[in-house]
């Protein structure tokens, strides 16, 4: 038998196969209707697996000097303020990165580090080399990536650097996980603690974006915050929470947790954002903006706020408070985030918010400040993202002295910002509309 005729063959025994019935389709229907539910279920499970989010629009009832204004914001995460903490600011990579690595030079018994992007390159480098150090000396250090954020830009050779040198090394939500439910749930989070005594968190990514002054156009612009003190503790809880879940080893003892002394004068709380809970970040900022009477201060770097969030901030402008927000400009790494958000801009710029847009750089810092008392910074966007899907941690700072000190940085910030009017919504070209269109149903994912 030729060559050709037993390719025939075996093309005629394969579609006869195929055509087989089995109730009113065929084989070849039955693996096509399973082939269509089972990618149906796979874009069920990426886009629309997120935490329960609670409509919320509470009135304006109390001011945030109230007694009961702190507990009621933290209502659903931790109501009491950790009390004796100290946080120093930090601003841009030439404030953030030196700080913590001189505090990972120092450790004498325990590196925990979490972040969303860490990229192979000159400040990754710095981290690497850091890290290895101190394994090398016999300091348990551990190192947690989100398998997307970083899982792309970090070069397989720069994790054997680390895993060589010692460091316990995992990726959270690997993307090479059959888990497809996980797969759009990101741990967001910067955390690193050292010793368990001294806590880092805040917006910064660690790649060369991040390097510089904040004031050149490939410098970003971030804020970052130091801690000492008890609060530390709710730093290395989120650590250890999503270290577990990853690598099933539980961190205990003195060298994790140890007895920690009141290092200062502020009220903090830590709030982390979990999977398959009640989304309490978009609830604190809620309670916080409707409690304001003079100033709502607003810098974040992806903003496509909800029909709540709007609606609360427009309350606040009727009561006479003085609502800002700046947000990136010219300078933007997600335009398509931009496009989605842009659609708010007009009901908000209607009720009388006052947005600005920054100038000489990408603006990435994502700090709320409420009438000078209230503080939050950490790494939630004003996005559906944040509040329903990634794993965030932010803390929230209940001191005037800080406050003040949060609302000089803002008109600090303000001062390179140019003002977005409702004519500038009005004008917008019709690519931008057309964008803004097509990017609307995505909302929730950028």
């Amino acid at each position: 038998m030729s060559r050709a005729s037993s390719d025939t063959g075996k093309a005629g025994r394969l579609k006869g196969w195929t055509t087989i019935r089995w109730g009113k389709l065929s084989l070849r229907g039955w693996a096509e209707l399973l082939g269509l539910v089972a990618a149906t279920a796979c874009i069920v499970a990426i886009l629309f697996v997120r935490r329960e989010y609670v409509p919320y629009r509470p009135g304006h009832t109390f001011n945030v000097h109230d007694a009961t204004f702190f507990g009621s914001a933290h209502a659903a995460a931790d109501a009491v303020p950790i009390e004796g903490n100290k946080v120093t600011l930090l601003h841009n990579g030439n404030g953030i990165f030196p700080p913590m690595l001189e505090a990972i030079r120092g450790a004498r018994h325990t590196v925990n580090f979490e972040a969303f992007l860490f990229h192979s390159g000159k400040v990754g480098d710095q981290f690497i080399e850091a890290f290895n150090e101190r394994a090398r000396a016999g300091v348990e250090v551990r190192i947690l990536l989100d398998g997307i954020g970083s899982g792309t830009s970090l070069k397989n050779s720069d994790v054997k650097r680390m895993t060589d040198a010692g460091c316990r090394f995992a990726y959270y939500h690997p993307t090479r996980a059959l888990r497809l439910d996980r797969i759009n749930r990101r741990t967001h989070r910067r955390v690193l603690v050292i010793d368990g005594k001294v806590g880092f968190t805040g917006g910064a990514g660690f790649a060369d974006e991040w390097e510089g002054d904040g004031a050149k156009v490939d410098n970003w612009r971030e804020i970052h915050a130091k801690l000492e003190g008890p609060v530390v503790a709710k730093l290395q809880s989120a650590f250890q929470q999503h270290w577990l879940s990853e690598t099933k080893e539980l961190l205990t003892g003195a060298h994790h947790f140890p007895v920690l002394e009141k290092a200062g004068t502020l009220r903090v709380q830590a709030t982390s954002s979990n999977e398959f809970t009640v989304a309490a970040l978009p609830l604190i900022q809620a309670v916080a903006m409707a409690a304001a009477e003079k100033t709502i201060y607003i810098t974040n770097p992806y903003c496509t706020p909800t029909e709540d969030q709007v609606w609360v901030l427009r309350e606040a402008v009727k009561r006479g408070v003085d609502v800002r927000m700046i947000l990136p400009g010219k300078y933007n790494d997600q335009p398509a985030t931009k496009a989605a958000g842009r659609g708010s801009y007009g009901e908000l710029l209607k009720a009388g918010v006052k947005i600005y847009e920054f100038n000489p750089t990408m603006i990435h810092s994502k700090t709320m400040v409420v009438d000078g008392m209230f503080s939050m910074i950490g790494t939630s966007n004003l996005d559906a993202r944040s509040s329903l899907i990634n794993e965030e941690i932010d803390i929230s700072v209940y001191d005037e002295s800080f406050g003040a000190e949060m609302n000089r940085v803002f008109l600090e910030d303000f001062k390179n910002s140019r003002e977005y009017t409702l004519e500038d919504f009005k004008k917008r070209s019709i690519k931008e509309r057309f964008v803004e269109w097509v990017v609307k149903p995505f909302r929730s994912q950028l």
